[in-house]
């Protein structure tokens, strides 16, 4: 499998000039532990995650040093670090050099650029343009959803999704997050929905795509005030 056929078409983004306690409130919103970075032409310039969010002078969690020690540091780092602990933007904390994917790169040499570089997520760009992510949850999704004798999807099954994220990412009730997996021509809906109305436009959406046999929704309803969501009702009966 490739990282067209797993990722997140859909990303939420931020960009340098966002305030950080914006970025913090959207990722608290959609259960995110990361957001990419675009400038205006859409270019990925970096990543802001939890862990930027660590040392922060709010929390009285900002590094503190001997002056034996900051001597040792230098006057440089001493600033940076003042920077990330202090600043007020996105681009004050934000992770720059960042690692990026393309649509083509494999499941196996994604999993082990994760792993090298200790990261949950991979950006994926065409021509340095973000055209999707994939993450750790992506990677459990697909080995949630396949079986080990269930070959890759054929010609038709990724010509299926692609017809499907088409027709859901035009419509402005589209999920925050929408991901599809088809096999066969049985359709896996996952994403985030803020109220029942999308579930059931995003189940019809796929149920008259042509070449779908049978569509399974995960779609969790999440309360975009105080960030609490439900699974969807095929997954809570087969949980219960």
């Amino acid at each position: 499998m490739r990282a067209h056929q797993i990722m997140t078409r859909n990303v939420i983004t931020v960009s340098p000039e966002t305030s950080l306690v914006a970025a913090a409130e959207k990722m608290l919103q959609h259960h995110l532990s990361g957001l990419p970075v675009l400038d205006k032409a859409r270019r990925l310039v970096g990543i802001v995650s939890e862990a930027d969010f660590l040392r922060r002078a709010e929390i009285g969690t900002q590094r503190k040093r001997s002056r034996w020690l900051q001597f040792w540091v230098g006057a440089n780092r001493e600033a940076d670090d003042f920077v990330r602990e202090r600043g007020r933007k996105v681009e004050d904390i934000m992770t720059r050099d960042v690692k990026t994917i393309t649509e083509e790169t494999s499941l196996d040499v994604i999993v082990s650029l994760m792993e090298s570089h200790h990261v949950k997520r991979m950006p994926v760009t065409r021509d340095k343009v973000l055209v999707g992510i994939v993450s750790r949850a992506n990677l459990l999704q697909a080995v949630a959803s396949l079986a080990r004798d269930v070959p890759d999807p054929t010609a038709d099954d990724d010509h299926i999704r692609n017809r499907i994220i088409q027709t859901i990412e035009a419509a402005d009730w589209r999920p925050i997050g929408f991901q599809v997996t088809v096999r066969n021509g049985v359709v896996h809906l996952r994403g985030l929905i803020t109220n029942d109305r999308a579930r059931e436009a995003a189940v019809v959406a796929t149920e008259t795509t042509s070449g779908v046999v049978e569509v399974h929704d995960h779609l969790c309803l999440v309360d975009t005030w105080s960030g609490f969501y439900v699974e969807s009702p095929e997954d809570m009966k087969a949980a219960s």
